[in-house]
């Protein structure tokens, strides 16, 4: 009898312990928020960008197994797995747990999407339910001010912004609009919270800004003479400022996620007909810093020249550019449509089917995250596309006018996107794109008020 009671005692034990050794999945989502996989890379098999699933544990983690495109990326406690597209498990060795295989479709995620990062939180049952965190608290100025930490947003309010966050190192960056940003990193201890203060100074040039606008020197890459009904037409504002356009002819295209645009997002989908009726003018270059302040009378962007594109401007900001222009002008500029952008980057009628806009090889045609150096660059210094149009992909994205819409498969005659909605459309990628980005029918859109380095504008003009 004794013997009996001693066995399950020890199998008891036994049990018991195997089970305090387990791990369990606190939380797996997506961190829309979280760009790393977009600005910090890793191909997969195919030449295509991976998505980043960052483990999050108090622990010594040893290995991933599964579909993972080596070697993993450890920041304390912290794991990143690079692992490609349409990926739906992993397998999580440790030294003191159990294996434990994670199905993504488990957590509302059937598969892993190329260039997104994705959290997957993980406790120990013997460890406390919850994770040692910590508070870092972050009081800025301006009051005005965006605070990143880890590549995520956290609201403020009156100058300060509080977040918990696993102890550990982690990474922040505090920015706004006229000031020179402050990134930095700092570590938690469990001990004690954390309390940052942040000062942003001024940016040189600040002072040197008027809303005046002064003589400007600096012209266009080409100035060309005013010409009626040809393919390339140069309006003049002031100042010796020139805008060059290129005439589009109408004609009939199929829009979204065509068989020659590799890894489409669903919103490219479905693809559909779309009938341009009229001719317009587009520029044949990004609206540079020359131009916006010969007409606003200051340049806002944080990469500063005159043959520069213009960045920092919200969709708003460039209908009071527009406004401006056209009282110089007496013409009427506008933003493109979404389909007379996507038409245009295509090529229009002498379109070759290429993905990015001019060239099937983005390096021809693109400022990107391959070869910007982390800035922009002098527009028209890449190659045109099949119209002679510049810079369609890469150096900074360009907004449109339309409030963003879902794609059905009807045909459509001269779209002009969702009848309202909050958020508008901007095109083409950006110096820190990768190339998923730069293809000429991937959609990204934002609030009318979003600034940012990356954002610019093209005009278009209808004959």
């Amino acid at each position: 009898m004794r013997n009996i009671l001693l066995s399950f005692f020890l199998l008891f034990t036994a049990i018991s312990s195997a089970l305090a050794q387990e791990l369990t999945v606190k939380s797996f989502k997506l961190a829309s928020s979280d760009l790393t996989a977009q600005t910090q890379p890793r191909k997969d098999l195919n030449d295509r960008n991976c998505a980043v699933v960052k483990v999050q544990f108090v622990g010594e983690l040893t290995n991933i197994e599964g579909n993972v495109i080596m070697p993993l990326v450890k920041r304390n406690n912290e794991t990143w797995v690079y692992m490609p597209q349409n990926t739906r498990q992993m397998k999580v060795i440790t030294k003191n747990y159990l294996p434990l295989m994670v199905t993504f479709a488990d957590y509302d995620i059937e598969k892993l999407e190329s260039n997104r990062t994705y959290v997957l939180t993980l406790l120990g049952n013997s460890q406390q339910q919850a994770q040692q965190t910590q508070t870092l608290s972050i009081r800025y100025s301006p009051s005005s001010a965006t605070v990143l930490v880890d590549n995520k947003m956290v609201k403020g309010m009156n100058g300060v912004a509080r977040t918990t966050l696993p102890v550990g190192q982690h990474s922040y960056i505090v920015f706004c609009d006229g000031y020179d940003s402050e990134e930095g990193t700092v570590k938690l201890k469990a001990s004690t919270p954390s309390n940052l203060q942040i000062t942003l100074s001024k940016e040189a040039t600040a002072t040197q800004q008027s809303t005046v606008a002064q003589p400007i020197v600096a012209q266009q890459p080409v100035v060309q003479p005013m010409v009626t009904n040809s393919d390339n037409i140069s309006i003049p504002v002031k100042d010796g400022i020139s805008i060059d356009m290129v005439r589009v002819e109408a004609g009939t295209f199929t829009m979204g996620a065509t068989p020659e645009m590799k890894d489409p997002y669903d919103d490219e989908k479905p693809t559909h007909q779309v009938t341009l009726t009229n001719d317009y003018y587009i520029g044949k270059y990004e609206v540079t810093q020359a131009l916006w302040k010969a007409v606003m009378g200051k340049k806002p962007s944080k990469f500063k020249g005159d043959n520069l594109p213009v960045e920092k401007v919200s969709w708003n900001d460039c209908q009071e550019f527009i406004n401006k222009l056209n009282r110089i002008t007496g013409k009427a500029f506008r933003l493109p449509t979404e389909a007379e952008w996507e038409y245009a980057a295509r090529g229009g009628k002498k379109s070759r089917g290429y993905q990015y806009s001019g060239s099937n090889n983005l390096s021809d045609v693109a400022w990107y995250v391959d070869n910007s150096g982390s800035k922009t660059h002098a527009v028209g210094s890449k190659q045109a596309n099949e119209l002679g149009i510049y810079d369609m992909s890469g150096n900074v994205y360009e907004w449109c006018q339309d409030c963003k819409g879902s794609y059905s498969s009807s045909s459509q005659v001269n779209p002009t996107g969702a009848a309202s909605w909050s958020y508008r459309v901007y095109r083409g990628g950006c110096w820190f794109s990768t190339a998923r980005f730069c293809r000429s029918s991937c959609r990204n859109d934002n609030i009318p008020d979003r600034r940012a380095n990356s954002l610019g504008l093209r005009l278009v003009l209808s004959e």
